[in-house]
């Protein structure tokens, strides 16, 4: 039997502290400190002497976080960071499955799947017809994905006939010409032509200040801006880059590993870690807490600097263009490990790491490059970092990792 986890729950009084307490007695929790950080005593947390600090973040209590750095950086303390916003709202089905996932982080194990499916059965035939698919989403919660799909609606584009719903209409500038309104103006009610529209006219130019004669100019100086890297040519910037990939229980280690990597790191350090929500935005925010270096929501067509720490949304990877490092759209980042400079390079599987990862990681450490995995002490999803040792990468915990990183390069 798992050992009981003695837990510190940190959150503002309402429905997503209610929640968790919940979710973390269902998991077996020992729950020894309930509070609201900004409220408690710096000391009253480390006196109650937690394994785990589970906190339901929110903009309200990130500054009160800074008194129990002491505790919240201890590595003997995992830290689970959760969106207050999103525990009040999780109901049902939703609730459930974050329950599992929050009972494998506190054990140490990866079975995160309902009751009853935990055998391997075979196939049984039974009478009746098939479950229907919308019997399999019965009680699914979709209020989350309708109000985000109301926040997009008016980055879409429309016409006149687009459905509003009561939303209040946009600003339009008096100088656009919307064409269909004078396409429908060419046309009388009656139906018969009309004459000749004429588009409302353009405003006029500002008028040109007075040159002197185009033999004057000296164009002799004039170059292209370079197109790669906001204008500075890729030979010129950082070589190679660290790749950090993880999964479950990985926010807290990488939180562990980017706190011990020094100001001026001469590399950039990519961070590739799928969120259920999306909230990559908030991940950074977390992450800015603890890092030493700039954190910043990786960007599609702009270039990785040394020195900075870039988190990867899930529709952003890396491009690796004669050595140097920038981001471009897409989803699939397997293949581009193996296109880093080896020498110049790091990739490190953390807890909950994809084992697909294995290959290129190992592949690119026979080539020279810095190549390590997460031990499994604290680690609750050490499948691939195992299976990246089994290659003969070293294994180490977050501290030491970037201890690895800072002697290589800093």
């Amino acid at each position: 039997m798992s050992e009981t986890k003695r837990v510190a729950l940190l959150a503002r009084p309402g429905e997503a502290r209610e929640r968790l307490r919940v979710a973390l007695h269902e998991a077996g929790a020992d729950i020894v400190l309930e509070d609201d950080p900004n409220a408690l005593d710096a000391d009253a947390l480390g006196n109650s002497a937690p394994q785990v600090v589970l906190v339901a973040l929110e903009p309200a209590i990130e500054d009160s976080l800074e008194r129990f750095d002491r505790v919240l950086h201890d590595p003997a303390v995992a830290v689970i960071f959760d969106e207050a916003e999103l525990a009040a709202r999780r109901q049902g089905w939703e609730a459930q499955r974050w329950a599992r996932h929050l009972a494998a982080k506190l054990h140490g194990h990866r079975d995160v799947l309902p009751p009853g499916r935990e055998e391997d059965v075979g196939l049984q035939l039974e009478p009746g017809l098939p479950v229907t698919p919308a019997q399999l989403h019965e009680g699914a919660e979709i209020s989350l994905h309708l109000e985000e799909a109301a926040d997009m609606a008016f980055e879409l584009p429309s016409d006149d006939f687009a459905y509003t719903g009561g939303l209040p209409a946009r600003h339009v500038d008096a100088h656009v010409v919307d064409a269909d309104d004078w396409l429908r103006s060419a046309t009388v009610q009656d139906g018969s032509p009309a004459a000749p529209v004429v588009p409302p006219p353009l405003p006029e130019p500002p008028p040109l200040p007075a040159t002197t004669s185009a033999s004057t100019f000296d164009l002799s100086n004039l170059e292209l801006e370079p197109l790669d890297g906001g204008g500075v040519a890729a030979s010129a910037r950082a070589q190679g880059a660290v790749l950090v990939f993880a999964g479950i229980g990985g926010p807290d280690a990488v939180r562990k590993l980017l706190a011990d990597l020094p100001t001026g790191f001469p590399k950039p350090v990519m961070v590739h870690l799928r969120l259920d929500g999306g909230r990559y935005d908030n991940l950074v925010r977390q992450m800015e807490r603890v890092a030493h270096m700039p954190v910043l929501l990786a960007e599609a067509g702009k270039a990785a600097e040394a020195g900075h720490i870039y988190v990867l949304p899930g529709d952003v990877v890396p491009f690796v263009d004669a050595g140097a490092v920038s981001f471009q759209p897409g989803e699939s980042i397997h293949t581009m490990i193996t296109q880093l400079p080896p020498a110049d390079s790091a990739v490190l599987l953390l807890s909950g790491s994809d084992t697909a990862l294995v290959d290129a990681a190992a592949a690119l450490g026979n080539a020279g490059a810095l190549v390590m995995g997460q031990s499994q002490e604290g680690c609750y999803d050490p499948a691939a970092p195992k299976a990246l040792a089994a290659r003969g990468a070293d294994l180490g915990s977050p501290a030491q990792i970037a201890q690895r990183l800072t002697d290589r390069w800093f």
